[in-house]
């Protein structure tokens, strides 16, 4: 039991099965209910899984730059770039040469995702910009060049196979939980079974120490942000495929704080150093359970983001050593005068 207390997995799952249960006492266990329509099934916790795909495969990658003590604003932007691009060649709007193949568009996407990501990397690594500053640059231009991509239009598909991407299952669950799982796989296997999670770790909690250790630190933040770029550029896929088309306005729409909370419920500390990419993908379950049950229970929308921004602010809280020094002396103030 110790051991699990320790783990950075140990928090986040307490928060996420409490949540849970709260929601199965105020449904009276509707919350849970499946139902299996054509073998596939159907119900809330199904829900959050599919709509929060697209938040554990950015989790992934955000989780990777902010353990680096770096951060990418730019996610929503890249992932409308990333869907407007998709979107537009299976339309054959652009490349029409390609015939609107699925896999092409998919694959291009992809290579402009990890285009924008290396251009972040080369301005944090190289040119040693703040990543906040640098990923800024994207974020304010990439929402830009998507609505150039659409020509200012919303880009609608009826492409079956790239709807697939969203709205497919196998073995009766949602396909983009496979695209989330296949994620976190690859990541783990690269951070756990070779030097480069160490590397990561070194990097986060004191750059110019690890570069003095002989860790290339400019070459492995570039290919954080490549990575992460990669992961922004799937999780557009996934939302644009889900609406069927390409909304460039709306498209990963200040995700980027859903990414950052997400990774930090999980206890990674945004100033870099220790991680868990498991972690970032229980909080990541948990910023969309919150999300699922606030409209479950007819909450108006613009609530959720209120009750994201409380969760920010506690958990930046709970990482502040001056805060809980203080709440310490407070507490052990108290107790003292209870004594006496």
């Amino acid at each position: 039991m110790k051991k699990f207390k320790d783990r950075m997995e140990s928090r986040p799952l307490v928060s996420l099965i409490v949540i849970l249960v709260v929601c199965g006492i105020l449904s009276g266990g509707d919350f849970f209910s499946l139902q299996i329509v054509d073998g596939h099934l159907y119900g809330r916790l199904i829900d959050i899984l599919r709509n929060g795909s697209r938040y554990m495969v950015l989790a992934v990658g955000m989780t990777m730059v902010l353990a680096t003590g770096g951060t990418d604003i730019s996610v929503g932007s890249v992932m409308a770039i990333s869907g407007a691009l998709a979107c537009s060649i299976v339309d054959m709007r652009i490349l029409p040469g390609l015939g609107g193949n699925t896999l092409a568009a998919v694959a291009i996407a992809l290579a402009v995702g990890a285009l924008c990501g290396a251009w972040n990397g080369f301005l944090v690594a190289k040119l040693k910009v703040q990543p906040i500053v640098a990923t800024m640059i994207l974020m304010t231009a990439g929402r830009g060049i998507a609505q150039l991509i659409a020509d200012g239009k919303i880009v609608t598909i009826t492409s079956d196979s790239y709807y697939y991407i969203s709205g497919g299952y196998i073995l009766g669950l949602p396909f983009p939980l496979y695209i989330a799982a296949f994620m976190l796989i690859a990541a783990l296997l690269i951070t756990k079974k070779t030097a480069f999670g160490l590397a990561v770790e070194a990097i986060g909690v004191n750059s110019r120490s690890a570069r003095l250790a002989g860790i290339k630190v400019d070459r492995n933040i570039w290919l954080i942000y490549i990575f992460c770029g990669v992961c922004a550029a799937i999780a557009g896929l996934i939302e644009s495929a889900g609406i069927k088309g390409a909304d460039c306005n709306n498209c990963g729409l200040m995700i980027e704080m859903d990414g950052i909370l997400a990774v930090a419920i999980g206890g990674t500390s945004l100033s870099g150093g220790r991680f868990s990419l498991i972690a970032s993908i229980i909080g990541a379950l948990v910023v969309q359970t919150i999300t699922t049950m606030i409209l479950a229970f007819g909450v108006a929308p613009e609530v959720i983001r209120v009750f994201k921004a409380l969760i920010v602010i506690v958990i930046c809280l709970a990482q502040s050593p001056a805060f809980i020094a203080r709440m310490k002396g407070v507490f052990g103030r108290e107790k003292v005068v209870a004594q006496s």
